[in-house]
């Protein structure tokens, strides 16, 4: 066949392949459409997806701020309920568990910390009673030039080693002071968590276990005066005489539980007063006059008790005057000074 008659049959050709494969094309779509409605998923197989797959997780409720203040509640409970000094410091590791994820407690003794007890760390073999060295940030720290630490460094790795645990995203390590010598050092971090959800409630049981430590030695101290002979006593001349402690109002007696949670308020807001501004105390110790030197401080603080305690609690049984004078006084009222908060002591 010459290429004149090729090339005439070559059109014909290809038009019959061209309408073979349009149809062919038309045919597979059709298929194709028919089988996915055959991919629809029935009753049957829902039915064995869910009973394998069992039914699905429930998410952690988010806290609600009732709930938060409840078991601050049930926590400051649990320290001031504390028989002993170890009880203490069990009871606020225990009360600490709704606010971080992992806690743990080291306690201080000549300048070295151990491990005393933890919460939440994962560690098969947490070595309870390890010495820890502290490095200069930590030293600082057990010496009373710094308050706190909020950011992971060489105190948080050195306090993390006998945990054996990763390290946390958001960290607060704080000291446990009696007499203002840190008797013991609080480490909570995040764990998993990327924040830290209640720095504040965390800050709030340390000062309590504070306040705690300090009346489990008090107590002490008396029992060990009761078995000694009375001192023989002078009467100090009428300049020198020490004012008598603020008396207890005659107003209308509190609800117990008013009166539990607002001794406890006081306690915190004046124990923020101590850790935050230690030189201004002690030099208003010094020169008796804590109410001029702290006077901003002390206002801001009565007020935020007064909102939320109202004036007449306050006017009444002076429960913030009087958490003043026993805290940041140590029972001495002349070291606070003239204060116009009232007329009594």
């Amino acid at each position: 066949m010459d290429d004149s008659r090729k090339e005439s049959i070559k059109p014909l050709v290809q038009s019959w392949i061209q309408e073979r494969l349009q149809s062919l094309q038309e045919q597979v779509v059709m298929t194709w459409e028919e089988g996915l409605g055959r991919l629809q998923l029935d009753d049957a197989l829902l039915q064995k997806i869910l009973e394998v797959a069992g039914p699905p997780p429930i998410a952690d409720p988010i806290q609600a701020p009732g709930d938060t203040e409840n078991d601050l509640g049930k926590a400051l409970d649990l320290i001031e309920a504390a028989a002993s000094q170890g009880a203490v410091l069990k009871n606020m590791l225990d009360g600490l568990q709704p606010f971080v994820e992992r806690s743990a407690l080291f306690v201080v003794k000549q300048g070295i910390s151990s491990l005393y007890a933890h919460r939440g760390f994962e560690s098969d073999s947490p070595r309870l009673g390890a010495p820890v060295v502290p490095p200069p940030e930590l030293e600082e720290l057990l010496q009373g030039r710094v308050q706190g630490i909020t950011r992971s460094g060489p105190s948080y790795q050195a306090l993390l080693g006998p945990l054996g645990g990763f390290e946390a995203a958001e960290v607060r390590i704080l000291p446990l002071r009696l007499r203002r010598k840190p008797v013991a050092i609080l480490l909570v971090d995040s764990g998993l968590r990327q924040v830290l959800d209640h720095p504040h409630h965390v800050r709030a049981l340390a000062h309590a276990a504070e306040a705690a430590l300090a009346f489990q030695a008090g107590q002490k101290e008396e029992e060990r005066a009761a078995t000694l002979p009375p001192p023989e006593v002078h009467p100090a001349p009428a300049a020198a005489r020490v004012q008598e402690p603020i008396a207890e109002s005659l107003a209308t007696p509190l609800d117990p539980k008013v009166r539990a949670n607002a001794e406890r308020s006081a306690r915190v807001l004046v124990g923020d007063i101590e850790i935050y501004f230690p030189a201004k105390v002690t030099q208003g110790k010094a020169q008796k006059k804590l109410y001029a030197l702290l006077r901003d401080e002390l206002e801001r603080s009565r007020a935020s008790f007064v909102e939320r305690y109202g004036v007449e609690v306050e006017e009444g049984h002076q429960i913030f005057h009087r958490t003043v004078i026993q805290q940041l006084c140590e029972g001495d009222p002349t070291l606070l000074g003239p204060v116009p908060w009232s007329t009594k002591g």
